[in-house]
């Protein structure tokens, strides 16, 4: 796919120092006794029509992230700015007009959906409250059932149980388009589906943001499909970015040894390309007390004593022409001191 301009005062979604910290109670009086650092100072932009992948192991914060975006959870610090203006927290009418441009599809199709409702009723849920009639939501319902691949006569009035995965997960889609979002938060959007259904709905999300002009944050576990679908790429590790670049940058010349173990563990349709020996050993450090300096230092071969105390700082890094553009960014020592252990040459 072909990437977008590059971010700069254009940006549609800007994220400062993002932080969320989720406490650890214990005790007879049930105080703080930890913290889980989920989400530490992350930062990153969003381009208007771009599709910026998320990806990192299970616990890395991607999907917090997604619900700061949405306010779904408050955020401890940070600032997001969408569309050029600040987003206040305890703004509710703020927060209600954002929520009318920016919009989230969630993992599990079914729980998504409220049992007890006819589907055209979810759809026509969110246009209603935010003022529109039920005369022109109704009408609404039934574009988006077409628009998303679904025939209004045949599905307006079923409930949620008597659909299939990849057609509940079409519902999701069409209820967060129903108030014309410009931004879709996708969180596995396509993880639970089965793999022809997954192809159905990834072609039919590319569809609409081509139609609709829309932007896309797209978090999955499956690498492959972070490939075809995105324009940019972000790697996240226990709560930190860690390399964040254009598609085919951050899988031809990967910098940070994360991400190249990450890439590593992609499955070959290849026989003659078998992974031998693990590309990553270990489970991640405990999220409630991270190691200093570099976070990824006690799983990484390329750590030196620098990593062990000082934590790296996002920074272009060189020799490709998307670094020389600013648009390829690493938080690795290893990798500013040239050493060049990653897929790049150093």
């Amino acid at each position: 796919m072909n990437a977008p301009a590059s971010v700069d005062g254009g940006a549609l979604l800007k994220v400062q120092e993002l932080r969320k910290y989720f406490p650890v109670r214990g005790g007879i009086l049930n105080r703080a006794v930890g913290w889980v650092q989920a989400v530490d100072d992350v930062d990153f932009d969003v381009s208007p029509g771009e599709v910026l992948g998320i990806v990192g192991e299970s616990g890395c914060g991607k999907s917090t992230t997604a619900r700061l975006l949405m306010h779904l959870i408050r955020a401890d610090a940070g600032q997001i700015v969408f569309d050029g203006e600040p987003v206040r927290p305890d703004d509710a009418a703020a927060l209600r007009a954002l929520r009318r441009r920016m919009q989230m599809v969630f993992q599990d199709s079914y729980s998504s959906l409220n049992p007890r409702l006819p589907i055209e009723d979810t759809i026509m849920f969110g246009p209603k409250v935010h003022g529109v009639s039920a005369a022109q939501a109704r009408e609404r319902a039934r574009e988006l059932f077409a628009l998303v691949g679904l025939d209004p006569a045949q599905f307006i009035r079923r409930y949620p149980h008597e659909l299939s995965g990849g057609q509940r997960q079409r519902v999701n889609i069409a209820r967060a388009l129903a108030l014309e979002p410009r931004l879709l938060i996708l969180d596995e959007a396509v993880s639970a589906l089965d793999k022809s259904v997954e192809a159905q709905v990834l072609n039919l999300l590319l569809t609409l943001r081509r139609e609709l002009g829309l932007t896309y944050i797209f978090i999955s576990h499956d690498l492959n499909v972070v490939q075809y679908m995105s324009d940019r790429v972000l790697v996240m590790y226990l709560g930190k970015v860690v390399e964040i670049g254009p598609t085919a940058e951050i899988y031809d010349y990967m910098q940070h040894p994360y991400t190249e173990a990450l890439l590593s563990a992609m499955p070959s349709m290849d026989p003659d390309q078998r992974t031998e020996t693990p590309p990553l050993t270990g489970d991640p450090p405990n999220p409630i007390d991270p190691p200093p300096g570099c976070r990824f230092h006690t799983r990484c071969r390329f750590a030196e004593t620098v990593c062990h105390h000082a934590e790296p700082r996002l920074e272009p890094v060189a020799g490709n022409d998307a670094a020389a553009a600013g648009d390829h960014l690493v938080a690795c020592h290893m990798r500013r001191a040239g050493s060049g252990h990653s897929g790049a040459p150093g």
